[in-house]
């Protein structure tokens, strides 16, 4: 503080001097320059205080000399590399003359000759007066007519003379700094331990960093002259460089940790920086210095002041807002851009091209940002916030949104757009996004039944009708969710797609049966009308489901096979679930078929085909294919048990009531078939059956019987004797020439189809439980019952 006092004193003696030349001039005058005196002199007191008085803003660094202790700024002749530690004459410096003092008197420090580039250097009256008018007329001083009082007015923005300014200041910023530069004068003596500490703390670095050469060079001579027997002095005398040399490191790592954020302090003192930086970087080898390199030490602070102002950017917390990751990312992109900006526009002119300056913050933000994005990880657990991550690191940084940025080029041009991440981290940012996708498709195919439960199952509503058939939202609502799933994570990475689609497949392949829990839970004891419509809907919900899901055949095969047997194996038991249903309902109705109560009441049938034709409505809302094959199992049945009444012998025809019960059947089968056709059953086949059958039981003759056998043996040929017979017995033939001659005829027809006999699958008969007589004389074989005739 001393030294920056005596520079006051002695720049308020030269303004003293400088006002007395010009008392004569008017009294407007002498009061316009006394303001003057005294805006100056705090002006100078200011410029005296701070380490870049000597140099403004985007001082440009040449190679001629200048007067010595000027600085690195000074001009000097240019040479390749810096002169040896024993050139150069003292360097007098302002710590070392506070304290010389010789016979009590203190001596009047004299200050260090300005550079002679100085625009503020005032050589005349004549000069400091123009120069006060100009400032003056910057300045736009008014004084006040009550008080008295000078005050500043204001300055209208954007004006034409601060426009200009700024073009010139930003025509000087973008001067290149020189890579060569001549190294000052070393002084012979250098101030004391504490003098340096003082300018280093001051960062007044270039008149330490002189000294400490000084300090370094006497070091290096003791220590030539000394030996290996190195006195304690010479110890001391280490450890005070190590100490000071540490204490300039650290300094100048601050320096340029906080230099991009403020960008007013840069230009001369990060010249400075980057001259300190240059010369240890020569003097590596040399003793006396720091261990380790002064480039990569500058490097670690570009990344300190990196780290800071990342670490500064807002994150809220998660339970705070929803989009908390989303807003975080943005305001780090808007920060990295803008930092570099910076870098481009301001910060890499203050240094020699060799730094590369742009390129160290570039893959400084590289390393940081993939540090940080490493912690704010753990935080990250929903969806939607591991898709911003993973998008961000992958498309949106590398994007014209930030490193590709406009403004950066072409400067970016020639470099990496990767954040510098750990090898697994992007696999284990991967599989959480997976294995998140999955828990996800998990509860949103809850949720999915829980709708279904709360708008149908619950208030028992009948289901949506589309195109005539019953849907429901299911297959749109999951079919949504994988789709959007798979979209998403397309944007991010292809083989992600797949991995996503395969773990939502997986998922989904547990759907069906939970689903089917939960229906029966809620729906087993519901009316058979509303029952069946909620049965038939989810066939066809579960069976678009499925086709949607044949999309992803191509990425999944393996998941989407596996989802398909589910699915077919849910419509199985659903439609099994109506035929069961059905099958309970009429098994009353056809017990009582081919019975005396039936040959003349016509209920029991009738309750038959109200609950079939009832039946035949439902599948009209069912979907193909599956409409088919329900409708040809129930055909099926229903043929097989009003048919399988004719061989149980509940009931035989006499006098004559064969025709009736013939024409009866013929009635109602044709009623059962005209039913059949409209629910397009495939079973065509079995449509001859009822009409080949009462051929048979309606033949007047009996003798006429075997001549239509044929067509039965030929569509049938399961129809086997036992068939026959059990016929027979129904129409009232129990035994007697015509009925072994009947059976005779049926064991011609089969030796003659032999293995050429019809479709093996279109098995009927053989299916039928048919009841044994138990009369001996009637199986007996015709040749057996001759004697029995009365011819003989």
């Amino acid at each position: 503080m001393s030294q920056v006092m005596d520079r006051s004193t002695e720049n308020h003696d030269e303004d003293r001097a400088s006002i007395s030349s010009m008392e004569k001039t008017p009294t407007k005058m002498k009061q316009t320059l006394g303001v003057m005196q005294s805006f100056r002199k705090n002006i100078r007191r200011a410029a005296e205080r701070s380490p870049l008085s000597s140099g403004g803003k985007g001082s440009k660094v040449t190679t001629t000399a200048d007067s010595p202790g000027n600085g690195l700024a000074s001009k000097r002749p240019q040479t390749p590399s810096s002169p040896s530690l024993s050139d150069g004459t003292p360097v007098t410096s302002p710590l070392k003359n506070m304290g010389d003092e010789t016979d009590g008197t203190p001596k009047k420090y004299k200050s260090l000759p300005r550079p002679k580039t100085d625009p503020n250097m005032v050589k005349s009256g004549d000069s400091f007066f123009e120069k006060g008018k100009s400032l003056y007329r910057s300045l736009r001083l008014s004084k006040d007519k009550a008080s008295g009082q000078w005050s500043l007015d204001p300055v209208s923005e954007g004006s034409a003379e601060e426009k200009k300014v700024d073009k010139e200041e930003e025509k000087v910023v973008l001067q290149m700094v020189e890579e060569m530069y001549t190294l000052p004068e070393i002084p012979h003596t250098p101030l004391s331990v504490m003098q340096i500490n003082k300018l280093i703390e001051m960062e007044v670095l270039e008149e330490a960093y002189l000294n400490l050469l000084a300090m370094r060079r006497e070091f290096q001579q003791e220590q030539e002259r000394c030996g290996e027997d190195s006195p304690m002095e010479l110890a001391k005398k280490e450890k005070d460089l190590s100490l000071l040399y540490r204490e300039l490191r650290n300094k100048i790592s601050g320096i340029v940790c906080d230099s991009n954020s403020l960008p007013s302090r840069n230009k001369g003192l990060l010249e400075h920086v980057a001259r300190i930086i240059q010369e240890e970087e020569k003097r590596a080898e040399e003793p006396g210095g720091l261990p380790g390199s002064w480039m990569e030490a500058w490097r670690g602070a570009v990344d300190d002041g990196v780290q800071a102002k990342v670490e500064s950017i807002h994150l809220e917390l998660r339970e705070q807002k929803s989009s908390w990751l989303s807003v975080h990312l943005g305001l780090l992109g808007q920060a990295i851009v803008e930092d570099l900006e910076k870098v481009k526009k301001e910060l890499q002119w203050s240094y020699p091209p060799s730094f590369r300056v742009f390129s160290a913050y570039v893959k400084s933000y590289h390393r940081v940002i993939g540090q940080h994005l490493k912690k704010v990880e753990p935080q990250v657990t929903e969806l939607k916030d591991l898709h911003a991550l993973l998008n961000w690191i992958i498309n949106t940084y590398k994007s014209e949104k930030i490193m590709g940025c406009l403004s950066l080029q072409p400067e970016m041009k020639d470099e990496g757009t990767d954040l510098q991440l750990e090898d697994d981290f992007m696999k284990q940012l991967k599989d959480k996004y997976c294995c998140r996708a999955k828990g996800d498709m998990r509860s949103s195919l809850d949720k999915v039944t829980e709708l279904d439960n709360d708008e149908l199952w619950r208030d028992r509503k009948s289901p949506e009708k589309e195109e005539g058939f019953l849907i429901s939202q299911i297959p749109m609502d999951i079919w949504t969710k994988v789709k959007g799933n798979a979209k998403n994570s397309r944007v991010i990475d292809a083989q992600l797609e797949q991995e996503v689609i395969s773990s939502c497949l997986e998922e989904l392949k547990e759907f069906p049966k939970r689903f089917e829990a939960e229906f029966s839970r809620h729906c087993s004891a519901l009316n058979q009308p509303l029952w069946a419509e909620y049965q038939i809907t989810y066939i066809n919900s579960f069976s678009s489901l499925q086709q949607h899901m044949e999309d992803y055949r191509d990425t999944c095969p393996h998941q989407v096979e596996g989802f398909g047997q589910e699915v077919k194996g849910l419509i199985t038991r659903l439609t099994q679930g109506l035929e069961d249903r059905f099958k309970e309902d009429v098994k009353p109705y056809l017990r009582r078929m081919m019975t005396r109560k039936w040959l003349t009441n016509d209920d029991d049938f009738e309750q038959l085909y109200r609950q079939t034709e009832q039946l035949s409505q439902h599948c009209a809302l069912m979907k193909p294919p599956h409409v088919q094959e329900f409708a040809s199992h129930l055909h099926y049945h229903v043929v097989r048990e009003y048919i399988g009444q004719l061989m149980k012998n509940n009931f035989s025809c006499k006098n004559r009531r064969h025709e009736n019960a013939a024409n009866k059947i013929r009635r109602q089968w044709a009623k059962l078939v005209e039913l059949f056709e409209e629910m397009e059953s495939v079973h065509e086949w079995l449509y001859h059956v009822g009409d080949e059958l009462c051929e048979i039981i309606g033949q007047k003759n009996k003798a006429d019987i075997k001549n239509h056998l044929q067509p039965l043996v030929e569509h049938y040929p399961d129809f086997g004797r036992k068939h026959l017979v059990a016929v027979l017995n129904f129409r009232g033939l129990v035994r007697g020439r015509e009925h072994q001659l009947i059976l005779q005829r049926l064991t011609e027809l089969k030796r003659k189809q032999g293995s050429a006999a019809g479709d093996k699958s279109q098995a009927l008969f053989s299916d039928m439980q048919v009841t044994v007589n138990t009369d001996c004389l009637s199986n007996l074989p015709f040749p057996c019952l001759n004697f029995l005739l009365p011819d003989h």
